[in-house]
């Protein structure tokens, strides 16, 4: 007797291979037949021509705080994922000593645009160790799969304390304890080290993100527990330092595959060229034996923010004012025409590396781009910019905002797809459902993308480059990870403002459209409108993982 029959889908399987009609059969969480099945079953679901395919696997997320109030994970397993990795970038929470825990959620509410009430009164905090935080998510259940990354910021924060941000060299002993810290994680089982060296990636008060300021030899002996074990991917938020040549180094001494996230590899109308050259030389690099990918996304890249935070703007040298000066100095500085002056210097000379290049098309007010706005107003977009009031609701949509440039990119296979940041940026924003997106746009709009490759490229290939065992694919011996779906309709719903965080706090989510069943581990979680009521899990905290 199985435990759950799944008859007639449309299959596809995650593995590229053209879709069948089949059968799935589900007994303890793995599928256990695929094709006709004749056994019974103790629950049956009629597909009735629905497509069938595995959870999505997304390995860019940062559910790190939320996962200790929201088993659930919302929003992303009621769109498609069922395996999320959590820690990205090093912004985690594990480590964290008790007398850290209000410095490393300041930063995180900062650098992931979170609701700091919500993570000051929200998050529940059962441990201070790497291991500790394992046991208690495996204490919590959640719905989804979860693997988290060891966060060198974390780890930065947890040894050198309000120093991390500050102080570039740490002491002999420090940068021993940090290594430590690494080997001690991943002996507990974290899927891997997260980093980032993104000028862009500043914390409370303006200060840098404490990785950001770390030497080379820092990083190195912190990725060094991963080449000992053999074991182990690397990821980071590399900036212009952390070139593709930098990454290969990294995938060469400690023989792990390295992952890069930059803007930089991201379509940019103001630089078209660049960011193909990215995919081409990490290819040039695997073809010499050394494993190195780019998280690419399938949306264009948002960033949401105020001028009270303006952090997107942080690279540019006429905000080192704004990062050092308490709010209620804000208005003043915006409107000093020196610091006008000096920031229309640094557009017409941009950095490598910097978000903003002073397209003001591309920044939007209620959904209506400040460059408009401005022209209405007759007057020039950066002036009419500030002066507006501090806290206004702003988006920036800077990349990945050209099917035609962004389809190479994401077709190439020096990609992952990645970078939904669920569970980030809460406030304005929420691209938890870019796999559904991609289904939609990508696969029915576009035509882009077959869905069978469609589905390989969300499931069983990012799966497979995380060395994730026995996910992202619907065929016998792998856990039953599945959704059920109408690819005529397939894709996300528009955003809608929910006040259901901890302390009242406000979010953005997206509904699912088209899906009508989530799995995870053989058992349903989502039925397509709501999460299913269950006392624990259904998801596994991931700790063993591939070579």
């Amino acid at each position: 007797m199985f435990d759950l029959t799944i008859r007639g889908a449309k299959l596809i399987d995650g593995t590229g291979a053209a879709q069948v009609t089949a059968d799935v059969a589900v007994r303890d969480g793995r599928i256990a037949e695929v094709g006709r099945v004749s056994e019974g079953a103790r629950r049956t679901v009629d597909a009735d021509g629905l497509a069938l395919m595995p959870g999505i696997v997304d390995v860019h997320t940062h559910y790190d705080a939320q996962i200790t109030w929201d088993r659930t994970l919302s929003p992303s397993p009621s769109l498609g994922v069922t395996t999320a990795v959590m820690g990205n970038c090093g912004f985690g929470i594990a480590p964290c000593p008790a007398s850290q825990r209000e410095t490393m959620l300041k930063n995180l509410s900062v650098v992931e645009g979170m609701d700091l009430n919500a993570l000051l009164s929200g998050t529940n905090w059962e441990f201070e160790s790497f291991s500790d935080y394992l046991a208690q998510l495996r204490r919590i259940g959640p719905y989804a799969n979860v693997a988290t990354l060891a966060g060198h910021s974390c780890i930065r924060t947890a040894v050198m304390g309000d120093e991390a941000s500050t102080r570039a060299k740490p002491t002999t002993d420090e940068l021993a304890r940090m290594q430590a810290m690494v080997a001690e994680a991943m002996d507990a089982g974290a899927i891997g080290l997260a980093s980032s060296f993104s000028p862009n990636h500043a914390g409370f008060g303006g200060r840098p993100m404490p990785s950001t300021i770390s030497s080379d030899e820092e990083l190195w002996a912190l990725a060094k527990p991963l080449g000992d074990r053999k074991r182990g991917i690397f990821v980071m938020a590399t900036g212009p330092r952390g070139t593709t040549e930098y990454m290969e180094s990294l995938a060469a001494s400690t023989g792990r595959p390295a992952f890069m996230v930059t803007v930089l590899a991201m379509h940019n109308d103001a630089s078209p060229g660049t960011a193909v050259g990215y995919f081409e030389r990490c290819a040039a690099a695997r073809a010499r034996g050394n494993e190195v990918y780019i998280h690419t996304n399938p949306h264009p890249l948002s960033f949401d923010f105020t001028l009270r935070d303006p952090y997107l703007m942080f690279s540019h040298a006429a905000f080192n004012r704004v990062k050092k000066a308490n709010p209620e100095e804000l208005p003043g500085i915006y409107a000093d025409p020196a610091f006008r002056q000096q920031f229309r210097q640094n557009l017409a000379n941009p950095q490598p590396g910097i978000l903003f290049y002073g397209d003001w098309s591309k920044v939007e007010v209620d959904e209506k781009p400040v460059a408009g706005l401005a022209r209405a107003a007759g007057r020039d977009p950066l002036d009419w910019f500030f002066d507006l009031p501090i806290d206004t609701p702003l988006i920036a949509k800077l990349f990945q905002n050209n099917d035609a440039a962004v389809a190479p990119l994401l077709q190439h296979d020096s990609g992952v797809l990645a970078l939904s940041d669920a569970g980030a940026h809460l406030i304005f924003m929420c691209d938890a459902g870019f796999g559904l997106h991609f289904l939609r746009h990508w696969v029915r709009e576009t035509g882009t993308f077959t869905l069978e490759e469609a589905v390989r490229r969300l499931t069983s290939d990012p799966a497979a480059k995380y060395r994730i065992p026995d996910r992202g694919r619907i065929t016998p011996g792998a856990w039953a990870d599945m959704v059920l779906f109408d690819p005529a309709t397939v894709g996300v719903s528009a955003l809608e403002r929910r006040k259901d965080l901890p302390a009242g706090g406000a979010r953005m989510i997206r509904r699912p459209e088209g899906v009508h069943g989530v799995w995870g581990n053989g058992a349903q979680i989502h039925d397509g409108s709501d999460y299913l009521p269950l006392e624990s899990g259904p998801g596994h905290v991931l700790t063993k993982f591939l070579q």
